[in-house]
C-alpha cells in the first residue's frame, strides 16, 4: 500500500476519486487550498483509492496521511 500524504498544511477543498476508483501514477486525487493556492496531491503510484480519511472542508496539516492505495 501507499500512502496520499498532505504536502503543506491547509483545506480539503476537493476530492476527484472515491474508494474503489483505479488511479494512475501521478493522477491527482486531492486537491488542497493552503493560502490561495490549490496544492494537488498525486498517486504514488498506480493501484485502487483504498480508502480515505478526509472529507472535503477538512483542516489538515502537513504530513497527515490523507488515505491509501493499494
Amino acid at each position: 500500500m501507499a500512502a496520499l500524504e498532505a504536502i503543506a498544511t491547509g483545506n480539503v477543498w476537493k476530492i476527484l476519486k472515491q474508494p474503489g476508483d483505479a488511479v494512475a501514477a501521478e493522477e491527482v486525487v486531492i486537491i488542497l487550498e493552503s493560502m490561495k493556492m490549490e496544492i494537488p496531491i498525486e498517486a504514488p503510484r498506480a493501484g485502487t483509492l483504498r480508502d480515505l480519511k478526509v472529507a472535503e472542508g477538512d483542516q489538515v496539516t502537513e504530513g497527515q496521511i490523507l488515505g491509501s492505495i493499494g
